[in-house]
């Protein structure tokens, strides 16, 4: 079976040049998102999950180098951006210390212009290689509870379940290893970034919430582990 056609974000604000290469890529298999400039490129980011992005960076209304920060700055858990995107610097930015600041930013590949679509095009292919080396970042299933953790998700037997930006990223730390149990210091350090636990009760009350909103139809999913913290089942937990 064919692997699905990958998803490239192409980011030029030079009309002709993004022509020719969304045409070339389009024409070599791949399904081509554009970008004019920094604002649309960062809205499509959330929303169409590429698997790749070309990003040329002098746009008209930014950096193409603030883009490859806001990338790999990008929050692993709960945001909606994959920190670890391929990302292939297209700039007539052609000094060393260009190039330098591109890699230092995030960048994997750095192409100068004027540059050959044939050399560009077997440097997508080679980074794309690379990530579907990496661990699939599908959707995750414990038992009737499935979330996506590229668009955050969340349904439970087939229909949505709203959750705030915490409750989520809750949910996504204890599905990334069902069954097993979460410290308390762990999660707080993980999804609330504190470094003195004190006495803060901000840990069960969104697992209260979270636990509420995902059982509305009877399963159980965040179970409370008396005096270590938290854990995720599959649901079907005998009350």
């Amino acid at each position: 079976m064919e692997p699905p056609a990958a998803t490239i974000l192409l980011v030029e604000d030079h009309g002709a040049t993004r022509s020719f290469l969304a045409d070339n890529l389009a024409a070599d298999g791949y399904d081509v998102i554009e970008a004019e400039g920094l604002s649309e490129a960062r809205r499509l980011l959330e929303r169409a999950f590429p698997d790749l992005a070309i990003v040329d960076l002098g746009l008209q209304d930014g950096d193409g180098l603030d883009l490859l920060s806001d990338v790999r700055a990008a929050d692993r858990i709960a945001g909606r951006v994959d920190p670890d995107l391929p990302l292939l610097v297209l700039s007539g930015r052609v000094s060393e210390l260009d190039r330098l600041r591109g890699f230092d930013r995030g960048c994997d590949d750095y192409i100068l212009k004027p540059f050959s679509y044939h050399e560009l095009s077997a440097r997508v292919r080679a980074l794309l290689r690379r990530t579907r080396r990496r661990p699939p970042t599908g959707r995750i299933r414990v038992g009737s509870l499935e979330l996506d953790p590229l668009s955050r998700q969340v349904w439970v037997r087939g229909q949505p379940v709203a959750l705030s930006k915490k409750e989520y990223a809750l949910l996504r730390a204890l599905a990334g290893e069902p069954t097993r149990v979460f410290t308390r210091e762990e999660l707080l350090r993980g999804v609330w970034n504190f470094r003195a636990m004190g006495t803060t009760r901000t840990l069960d009350s969104h697992a209260f919430r979270l636990r509420q909103k995902l059982g509305q139809g009877g399963d159980r999913f965040v179970i409370n582990v008396w005096g270590v913290g938290y854990r995720l089942v599959d649901g079907g937990l005998e009350t």
